[in-house]
């Protein structure tokens, strides 16, 4: 007879084979995009040196810089999702609750549209983009203080009331710039992997993996918060630390994933909810599936955004993590209903 942790396991070692075999097969896929996509096996030969002149080049001269860093945005995005919905014990919480997403969309319009003279765009867009978004937390974290705390449904009315803000600013941005200028921020504030380079890489991978590395780290503590604040404290946790803490370490992952890929949305809210639906709350399982979870879906995404409009180029990612995830987390959330507790 199996038990329920004999249950456990089992779907948690099938979760865990399935989420390998979808995230190799994203990243071939994702490889083999070209005008005429390439057969999976001379990608395969392509990344050990085996492939002809043509299938190098496209596998990893134009496609490869893509999809490495979407594997780390993907991954980022899920795991501040997971994070950020403990932290404020919210299903509807998401990496960009606290206007992150609009703050970083502000530094990337004024970017784009005031120009400084012998920096090119490449450098000041990412740049204001990474220096808003976070001026964009301080700011929020600033004006829900009150008598040196800081209570969690302050945070998101404060992050909810500047978010809409910034977003108005954004749009008047928009609503004034040339017709040239206009199409990049539209299509920056929806999200593509497309422009990213090594060098951009090199800046923003190491503060997205140290950043998962130390959220991880807090799963136990993150697993008492979802308890509320006083069983957390009753368990030693330094709730007001610990989420301040977080708080911080979710910005700067976020930052420096949006910062130069735009702001992608739908994964953090959903990848995590997915996972939990059929693991479990605890996040010491949750959020490190959410890393891997997040990375195969924006990489699916990114290839169904280069082959779904071929005609009109690379549709914007943000429109295709809505479009496939949303109608797949309601079939899922209608089966599991029952399942979800907060």
């Amino acid at each position: 007879m199996i038990t329920d942790t004999g249950k456990r396991k089992r779907r948690l070692a099938l979760t865990v084979a399935a989420l390998a075999a979808i995230l190799a097969a994203s990243v071939l896929l994702d490889l083999s995009w070209a005008a005429n996509p390439l057969p999976l096996r001379e990608v395969f030969n392509a990344l050990i040196g085996r492939g002809t002149w043509a299938s190098d080049i496209i596998v990893n001269t134009i496609n490869a810089p893509r999809v490495t860093f979407g594997l780390f945005v993907g991954a980022a995005l899920g795991v501040t999702g997971g994070v950020m919905q403990a932290v404020f014990r919210n299903p509807l919480a998401s990496p960009y609750l606290l206007g992150l997403s609009s703050g970083a969309s502000l530094g990337a319009a004024i970017a784009i549209m005031f120009s400084i003279p012998f920096i090119p765009l490449a450098v000041t867009k990412p740049a204001l983009a990474f220096a808003f978004c976070l001026g964009t937390m301080l700011l929020v974290y600033m004006l829900s203080r009150a008598g040196g705390n800081v209570r969690t449904e302050t945070l998101i009315l404060a992050g909810v009331a500047v978010s809409s803000l910034i977003s108005a600013a954004v749009s008047f941005l928009t609503y004034i710039a040339p017709s040239e200028k206009m199409g990049d921020i539209v299509f920056w504030s929806m999200g593509s992997l497309s422009k990213v380079t090594w060098e951009e890489m090199a800046f923003a991978i190491p503060v997205i993996v140290v950043g998962i590395v130390v959220m991880l780290a807090q799963s136990k503590n993150l697993n008492a918060m979802m308890l509320g604040d006083s069983h957390a404290m009753d368990l030693g946790v330094d709730v007001r630390k610990v989420r301040l803490f977080l708080l911080i370490v979710s910005s700067l992952v976020v930052a420096a994933a949006v910062a130069f890929v735009g702001a992608i949305g739908f994964i953090g809210l959903v990848i995590p909810h997915i996972f939990r639906l059929l693991l479990g709350p605890d996040n010491r399982v949750i959020l490190p599936l959410s890393a891997f979870g997040g990375a195969a879906f924006i990489l699916l995404c990114d290839y169904v955004a280069h082959m779904v409009a071929p005609l009109y180029g690379v549709m914007p990612i943000g429109v295709v993590t809505a479009f496939i995830g949303a109608p797949f987390f309601i079939y899922l959330l209608s089966r599991k209903r029952s399942e979800v507790g907060w």
